[in-house]
């Protein structure tokens, strides 16, 4: 971990300044959320995997993701080490 904030608008201040490998985010955040972050850390660098998290579990919340940019969804009842791992292999194909 190399960084936490507290909004969607400090995640892509902070992304932006320290350029990670993965970015971690959950869907609802203060200020703009964790789609409209998602669209502007990979804007600004299309390298960076963005995986968002929420509790919400339905195949109809992970089609609207798909507009965000992000690479990934999972939902927090699914979420673990494996469910993680198994992302970021197939992100950084």
């Amino acid at each position: 971990v190399v960084g936490e904030v507290e909004s969607g608008e400090e995640s892509v201040v902070l992304a932006g300044r320290l350029h990670p490998d993965l970015v971690l985010m959950d869907v609802h955040l203060p200020g703009i959320d964790g789609l409209e972050a998602s669209r502007r850390i990979r804007a600004a660098d299309a390298k960076v995997v963005v995986v968002l998290l929420s509790t919400y579990d339905s195949a109809e919340f992970a089609a609207r993701l798909a507009g965000s940019g992000a690479n990934a969804f999972i939902s927090k009842m699914a979420f673990g080490p494996d469910g993680l791992s198994d992302v970021w292999a197939r992100s950084i194909v």
